[in-house]
């Protein structure tokens, strides 16, 4: 009999817990913490390293360009990072914060896809950064504390990431 109870008790409140924002914080740490990584290993390994932010497939490609021609030529390392499910690119309806007004806001392209560059002194080729948000925040006016950030400073190449809440745009970590 307890376990009925128990079990009609979950059937009733699984459906209500809201998993989004712990999707969101994730999806922006892993982000950050890749494009930290990317910068750190231009610094290490001596050489560029690109990270180029693919919205049309949701998801990072990360270029180790040994021969700096700004170009993926054969014996040079790409790995990607998705975005994951139910995550992309944008900020839905929440004000701009550091990285601007535009949901990528670098403007260097290379073949059609903004790029940032990291330099082997660690710094980055521009100032800008990226928002990425819920599926559902970005089809409704509703959910902007799905919103999240990752914001590059360029004389330092430092990452930051953001979420956006009551109070507006605070660090994440």
């Amino acid at each position: 009999m307890v376990l009925v109870i128990i079990g009609v008790v979950v059937k009733i409140a699984l459906p209500k817990i809201d998993t989004t924002r712990f999707r969101m914080n994730s999806a922006a740490q892993v982000l950050g913490s890749s494009v930290l990584a990317a910068q750190r290993q231009a610094v290490t390994q001596q050489h560029d390293v690109i990270v180029f932010i693919d919205s049309a497939y949701g998801r990072l490609r990360i270029l180790e360009d040994k021969n700096n021609n700004g170009a993926i030529n054969s014996g040079e390392h790409v790995r990607f990072v998705s975005l994951g499910p139910g995550v992309m690119f944008g900020r839905g309806s929440a004000p701009a914060g550091a990285p601007g007004n535009a949901a990528i806001s670098f403007t260097r392209r290379i073949s059609g896809v903004a790029v940032i560059v990291f330099h082997r002194d660690g710094s980055a080729s521009e100032q800008g950064g990226f928002y990425v948000t819920s599926a559902q925040a970005s089809r409704s006016a509703v959910r902007a504390t799905d919103a999240r950030a990752v914001s590059v400073d360029r004389a330092t190449g430092r990452a930051s990431w953001y979420r956006y809440g009551a109070n507006g745009w605070v660090t994440l970590f």
